[in-house]
């Protein structure tokens, strides 16, 4: 795994996975920003990593990542919003 990070010149956050094969592949989330609000328009895990708790652990390190960063987020995003609903211990970054 790599370090989780916010390609801010795309509006995407990323993260890298190791894939059963060994290859690096990526997580990302699309996001539009409004104020200190990132909207998650898209969460997208690479092919290879469908089924592997990639996104998962991706979606944890985006909701630290903003708690750490004093952001807030509303998704959009199909899985987004599922999965910050089964995540109640990140109710504090999501915008009301």
């Amino acid at each position: 795994m790599t370090d989780f990070r916010d390609v801010l010149d795309r509006q995407r956050f990323e993260q890298g996975f190791t894939d059963p094969d060994g290859e690096t592949r990526c997580v990302h989330a699309d996001y539009a920003v409004q104020g200190k609000t990132r909207i998650i328009l898209h969460v997208e895990a690479d092919p290879a990593l469908r089924g592997t708790g990639a996104a998962g652990t991706f979606m944890q390190a985006l909701a630290e990542h903003a708690r750490a960063e004093g952001l807030k987020l509303t998704p959009q995003c199909g899985y987004a919003v599922a999965w910050l609903k089964r995540h109640s211990q990140y109710d504090d970054v999501v915008a009301r």
